[in-house]
């Protein structure tokens, strides 16, 4: 929850964006005090008393001017952000979306969201889907490096992710869990919904309900990790870390170990645990899949932990693709190298139509990632 003085400079701030400056103390209380009660979680014993203070305090800062009796003037930029500010956040999206968002790279939002934006820039937030046939929910992890206007479209801003930062997790998070929100922070002290905070497009999350929801996602089942002979073990071995209380989740999302272990749950998942090149599907006596899921664009160069910069692959054929033996069109035409010494060989292990099996819709693999591979990998 923000506090009044969060709440209310959020609230001049939107106010001033929609309306103009000056304003009256009426105009401000008859548009967002509803929504400053949202964002507080509670009314109090004097709202109006306690915005009059708010307002006094901003006058002090030197962000308002008292204009006449009950007139205020902002004397602050709107495109400043707020008081820097460490809340971590959550960034709701949907295929429904015309602002054709990159969720790894940025995410774009309109001035009303810029107080919000701006308490959570240089912190970790949380990507929320709401669907209305099903959940989809809390689904991906990020850290907001900075807020800039967006330079495409005047008035709108940028939440520019920072490289590298960007993971889907293992398992999508519902929205309830046990019957109730998981982001507590969303309830009134009631228990009940408030729906205006629900609804808001970006909004900050306490770092309770932050590690709540980051640990429901994270996989952390070892038979999703390579096998324990596997030829580089320094990436899958990780050091036992005795008890020493809460953590807060966000130190663990730069672990590379678990990083990889979320991602290869995602991509084995939508592959069926099924190479996409050769078809095979082997699964040990103890459940364990051979297809190991490989990054299209590598995370060396940049590349995010998603599914759709992922691919399932058997061994021998990651082992190619990595060495730009192999590569994909866009429209998934197998592509072998002129360098691979076997190609008799190889055509008899991939599909014989020479075709990669890729999912569709929001799964299947981004052109923009394979046509780096092309470029930076492939040995045509």
């Amino acid at each position: 929850m923000a506090s009044w003085s969060e709440a209310v400079e959020a609230a001049v701030r939107r106010h001033v964006a929609a309306a103009g400056s000056p304003f009256t103390r009426q105009a401000l209380i008859d548009a967002e005090l509803d929504a400053i009660v949202a964002d507080v979680g509670s009314a109090g014993a004097t709202p109006h008393q306690t915005l009059s203070r708010e307002l006094q305090h901003l006058r002090d800062m030197g962000l308002l001017e008292f204009f006449a009796p009950g007139v205020y003037r902002w004397a602050g930029s709107l495109d400043e952000p707020m008081r820097a500010g460490t809340s971590k956040g959550v960034f709701v999206v949907g295929s429904h979306s015309i602002y054709q968002d990159e969720p790894e790279r940025f995410y774009r939002f309109g001035p009303q969201w810029l107080p919000n934006a701006s308490r959570i820039a240089g912190n970790w937030i949380i990507y929320q889907e709401p669907r209305r046939a099903g959940p989809r929910g809390y689904y991906a992890v990020a850290k907001v490096e900075r807020i800039v206007p967006d330079p495409a479209t005047e008035g709108m801003y940028l939440a520019v992710i920072e490289p590298g930062s960007y993971l889907e997790l293992g398992r999508d998070v519902a929205f309830q869990f046990d019957g109730k929100a998981v982001e507590r922070g969303l309830l009134n002290p009631d228990g009940r919904l408030n729906n205006g905070r629900a609804v808001q497009s970006i909004r900050t999350i306490s770092d309770e309900d932050f590690n709540r929801i980051v640990g429901l996602g994270l996989i952390e089942d070892e038979d999703l990790l390579p096998r324990v002979d596997d030829p580089m073990p320094a990436r899958v071995q990780e050091e036992h870390i005795p008890w020493e209380g809460p953590v807060d989740r966000a130190t663990m999302l730069v672990s590379r170990t678990v990083r990889d272990r979320q991602f290869r749950k995602r991509v084995l998942d939508v592959y069926d645990c099924r190479c996409a090149l050769t078809g095979m599907k082997l699964i040990n006596g103890g459940g364990r899949a051979e297809a190991q899921a490989a990054h299209i664009k590598s995370v060396a160069a940049g590349g995010p932990d998603r599914v759709t910069n992922g691919i399932a692959l058997s061994g021998t054929v990651h082992w190619m693709f990595d060495r730009g033996l192999i590569s994909l069109s866009d429209e998934g035409a197998i592509l072998l190298s002129r360098k691979i010494n076997d190609i008799e060989g190889v055509s008899k292990l991939i599909y014989p139509n020479g075709r990669a099996r890729l999912p569709g819709g929001v799964s299947r693999p981004d052109a923009r990632y394979l046509e780096w591979h092309r470029r930076e990998c492939f040995h045509a």
